[in-house]
Formats: C-alpha cells, sequence, structure tokens
C-alpha cells in the first residue's frame, strides 16, 4: 500500500510521531502541500492522509489508484465526499479526540478575562508591586465564576464537556441546541436571543452550516449584556468579524476570546486583531500534544481498518 501524507506539520513538528501511520504501508512525507500540489503528490498513491489540503473531484479524476482518503480531523469539508464516493474511495475522519482539549482551552480565555493573570504577570514585571504600601495589590478587577450564567451554544461533546466543568465552578450553565431532546444532563434548553440575554459568558461549540453562518452579528450581539463575553473556539465563520470588532470597540459587550478566525491563516487586515478587550489564541484549542497523539493513533487506527476490508469512521457511506 502506497501512503501519502500532505501536510504534516499541522499535526507535528516531530513532538508527535508519525510512525504508527507511515509503518502501514510505502509512506511519502510532506509538511506543507499548497493546493495546485495536491494531484500531483498523491499521484499512484492508494492513500492518501491530510487536514486541510483540497481533495476535490479535479483530484480524484488525476489520481486513480486513490481508494482512501484519511482526515487528521474532525470536519471534512475540504474533501469532495460525493467524487470519492463516485471514484470509490472511503473518506474516514477522527470524531471526538479534540473534546477534553477544546473544553480546556474554553475555560483558558474564559479564566484570562476574570482573572487577569496576564495583566498581573506584566503589571508586576513593571514593578507595580515593588514596594507597595500593601502586602496586596489588586488594581486590576477580577471576578468569581460561581454564581455566574454561561450560554452553551450547541450541546455536542464539546459542549457537554464545557457545561460540566462550569457547574464544578458553580456555573449555571443554560444551552441553544437543535437537538434539545439529546440533552440528558439536566442542563435547561432556552431559545437563542433568550440565552443570550440572560448569559454572563457565551460560548459557541456548534458546527458551521448555511443556516448558522454569521449567527454572531449586530443584531445578536446587541441583546448581550454589556458585561457579557463570547468565547468562539468552534468555527471563525459562526461570527462576523466586523460586527464583533464594533460591539467591542464600542462598549457593547466586555470582551471576547476568540481561537478560530473566518480566514485562516490571520489575514493582515483582520478586524479583530486590534479590537479592544478581544484575545485571539491562532487555532490552538485543538492542539496539547496528548490531543494530537490521539489524533494520530486514531489516523492510524482508522488506515488500518480499511487496509482490512473493514473501514470505520466513514464519512461518505
Amino acid at each position: 500500500m502506497k501512503i501519502v501524507i500532505l501536510d504534516s506539520e499541522t499535526v507535528t513538528r516531530n513532538d508527535v510521531s508519525l510512525d504508527g501511520i507511515t509503518s502501514l504501508g510505502e509512506s511519502e512525507v510532506y509538511g506543507y502541500t499548497p493546493n495546485d500540489k495536491v494531484a500531483e503528490r498523491i499521484g499512484d498513491a492508494d492513500a492518501v492522509i491530510c487536514n486541510k489540503c483540497l481533495v476535490t473531484r479535479q483530484v480524484f479524476d488525476a489520481c486513480s489508484n486513490l481508494k482512501y482518503v484519511g482526515l487528521f480531523a474532525t470536519g471534512y469539508n475540504n474533501v469532495d465526499t460525493a467524487a470519492a464516493k463516485d471514484h470509490g474511495a472511503v473518506v474516514c475522519n477522527v470524531p471526538g479526540y479534540s473534546t477534553d482539549a477544546v473544553a480546556q482551552h474554553t475555560f483558558a480565555l474564559i479564566l484570562e478575562f476574570y482573572n487577569r493573570t496576564a495583566d498581573y504577570t506584566a503589571s508586576t514585571a513593571k514593578g507595580d508591586w515593588v514596594n507597595y504600601k500593601l502586602f496586596t495589590y489588586f488594581g486590576i478587577p477580577t471576578f468569581e465564576l460561581a454564581g455566574k450564567t454561561i450560554g452553551i451554544v450547541g450541546y455536542g461533546a464539546i459542549g457537554r464537556k464545557v457545561g460540566e466543568i462550569a457547574r464544578a465552578f458553580g456555573m449555571k450553565a443554560v444551552t441553544y441546541t437543535r437537538s434539545p431532546q439529546k440533552v440528558t444532563d439536566g442542563t435547561p434548553c432556552l431559545g437563542l436571543n433568550e440565552l443570550l440575554m440572560i448569559s454572563d459568558i457565551v460560548t459557541l461549540h456548534c458546527p458551521l452550516t448555511a443556516e448558522n453562518e454569521k449567527l454572531i452579528c449586530a443584531d445578536t450581539l446587541r441583546l448581550m449584556k454589556p458585561t457579557a463575553l463570547l468565547i468562539n473556539t468552534a468555527r471563525g465563520g459562526l461570527v462576523d468579524e466586523e460586527a464583533l470588532t464594533a460591539a467591542l470597540n464600542s462598549g457593547r459587550i466586555a470582551g471576547a476570546g476568540i481561537d478560530t478566525l473566518t480566514f485562516e491563516p490571520m489575514r493582515e487586515d483582520c478586524p479583530l486583531r486590534k479590537a479592544e478587550n478581544c484575545l485571539i489564541t491562532p487555532h490552538v484549542a485543538w492542539a496539547p500534544k496528548e490531543t494530537r497523539e490521539r489524533l494520530l493513533e486514531k489516523v492510524a487506527e482508522n488506515l488500518r481498518a480499511w487496509r482490512d476490508g473493514e473501514p470505520i469512521n466513514v464519512v461518505n457511506k
């Protein structure tokens, strides 16, 4: 079996091993592949593994041997799954590998606003506490999570984990979900507008669809408390970035913690880049070392199962 990995640098910088995948066949590994080189690099390979490279109908037409597309991801909108099926190819993703990591990062962003550890570190380094007249220096306001309401938009595995952590902090969790019948832990299911109006923190954990693109826009931001935070560790396209920038700069909401953008990597003219009270991390919520190790194990498991004639996690049945 000939295997081509197109964008290994999206999952490892030599800190986690690809051996579980490359040991399954003759392997060619590329750290990064521009989309106009995808077909050329796949060539006569039986299997391709990638994260965000575009595997289009034209790629399948050009690569007649290609019968397996494995993803370093849960999402698969970069692959033409219908074309894959037409060519007799299987497309497999990795669901659920980053639940703990994304929930953890969600609270890292929240706690940065509520505890201001980076601001206090900078203040201390600047000397604000040096020889201060009191034993404590609390010139930067901080707040407790206990008693606050967190509104969770989307209540899949990550949303449920966020709710679990929130309750451990003594918060009240509410959710807006398209599948309220699947909420079995007692979390109240609200309409979106009501959730936005009562929540101290609104956190997004839903997939991006044509129906919910720019779900967070000028109209929905106007419903939020002026003291509220918006957190997005889901998909950048859920947020109208111009509207969010305006809301932050005008004080319409108190802050935003953002891990995903509409265009990635970030463009130089991204409006959020210079927005007030906006924390931005570069799409790393999913990326702790243990999470990437788990991902690579699952990618290898998917490929092995397909090789053995019993494919799992198939998204184009």
